[in-house]
């Protein structure tokens, strides 16, 4: 697990002294100290943790529900999403006793004015992951002051440099597996035996919605399934 580098703007809001503090202090902390922190301690009954149940979202998961089998669970369900990662999200959350997990979908009008013969996709990318992801979470976090991410560093882009807590004007978002290489991930699905999204196998490191996201090619980066015919590399709900 790498270091990560924290860069914070001299004039920092209260907000980001507080995020700034916080990922300090946790600077050589482990997930499970980081999750304990954050989820019984310092945000405890404010903090939220958002999954896609995803082809890594296994170990954040189970990490949780060892600290929190209660903690709100938000899975953004856009009706766009493989069949498999549907039959995934049952699964996982059953065999890992989540208790408290909320698929949230997007606005039924907004889809009938803005996306009707459900094509978007198509036309813009950025506008349908604002219809369905980015207004929906933005949602479902009202009332939560804070929500815990599985981003990790390795995965490139402006993730390479995330610190362990960090503020973006709206909420306080924890990565507690940023520093997680993906043979420490590897490790830890066979040490706890955590059964895998079944796309996987057929190529898929990076699972998002069916229309967006194909099989990777042998040497290609784990994200290049995502996308890959557009420039855009991150649905939205980390860039909002």
């Amino acid at each position: 697990m790498t270091a990560t580098v924290l860069q914070f703007s001299p004039q920092a809001s209260a907000e980001e002294e507080r995020a700034r503090a916080l990922s300090l202090e946790m600077a050589e902390a482990s997930a499970q100290e980081i999750l304990k922190r954050t989820l019984t301690d310092e945000f405890v009954n404010e903090i939220a943790l958002v999954s896609s149940f995803g082809a890594e979202s296994a170990v954040l998961l189970h990490l949780a529900a060892q600290v929190s089998p209660d903690v709100p669970v938000i899975f953004l369900d856009t009706g766009k999403h493989f069949a498999q990662t549907l039959s995934y999200r049952r699964k996982l959350a059953s065999q890992l006793g989540l208790t408290n997990v909320r698929d949230i979908h997007p606005n039924k009008e907004h889809l009938g004015a803005e996306d009707p013969a459900g094509d978007l996709f198509r036309r813009d990318a950025n506008a349908c992951c604002d219809l369905r992801k980015v207004r929906p979470l933005r949602g479902a976090l009202d009332g939560f002051s804070a929500w815990v991410t599985g981003r990790k560093a390795f995965q490139g882009g402006e993730r390479v440099h995330l610190p362990a807590v960090e503020w973006n004007g709206r909420h306080f978002k924890v990565n507690p597996i940023v520093r997680w290489s993906r043979d420490d991930l590897t490790s830890y699905i066979e040490e706890h035996a955590l059964p895998a999204h079944p796309l996987v196998e057929q190529g898929f490191p990076s699972i998002g919605c069916w229309p967006c996201t194909r099989a990777v090619e042998e040497g290609e980066d784990v994200r290049a399934g995502r996308w890959s015919d557009n420039v855009k590399t991150e649905c939205g709900i980390h860039t909002d």
